[in-house]
């Protein structure tokens, strides 16, 4: 199998994190597809879209060097969600973002843990002093961890536009050389 060559991996107490690859298809595929993404874009389903989607979250490492981790637990390789460092093209500021691919993982601190690791790997590797994170405003869980991760909602920040229906993402601003 071929796999993004010289990408870093993260390791916390119970999670690895790591650079997509082509067996994390099937578990992106059911989580976009499902009502389960409606905060982040979803559910994708016109054919083909979740692929393309799929082809971003990986073009994001190879263009700009850096992206979004699969989390998987130690000792396993199956992928569990995302978290990590993304600033495609017209986002107005580096974003730290996270999910989580199944309801069975909430609550046992994965996203939290996963994204002091990424945040810290942003702030120290790649120099991002303040990133964001852009929350659907609906999205209670993913605002929860914000605050809990320190991040305080900036309401004077500008939001990326999504181009579709969706309410604008409020802005959580992360504290000042924060890490894990």
């Amino acid at each position: 199998m071929i796999r993004l060559a010289d990408t870093p991996v993260l390791t916390t107490q119970r999670l690895v994190l790591r650079a997509p690859q082509a067996g994390d298809w099937p578990a992106w595929r059911d989580f976009f597809e499902s009502d389960r993404a409606s905060f982040v874009g979803g559910p994708m389903v016109q054919p083909g879209q979740s692929w393309r989607a799929f082809g971003h979250f990986i073009g994001h490492w190879v263009l700009r060097g850096y992206g979004m981790f699969v989390l998987t637990e130690r000792g396993s390789d199956r992928a569990l969600g995302a978290v990590g460092p993304w600033f495609p093209d017209g986002w107005p500021e580096h974003e730290i973002g996270w999910t989580l691919w199944s309801a069975g993982l909430e609550g046992r601190g994965y996203a939290q843990e996963a994204a002091l690791a990424a945040r810290d790997f942003a702030i120290r590797t790649l120099g991002w002093s303040r990133p964001v994170s852009y929350i659907d405003p609906a999205n209670a869980r993913s605002i929860s961890l914000a605050r809990r991760l320190g991040a305080l909602r900036d309401p004077k920040a500008e939001a990326p536009h999504f181009g579709d229906d969706r309410a604008p993402p409020h802005v959580f601003r992360h504290p000042a050389g924060a890490a894990a």
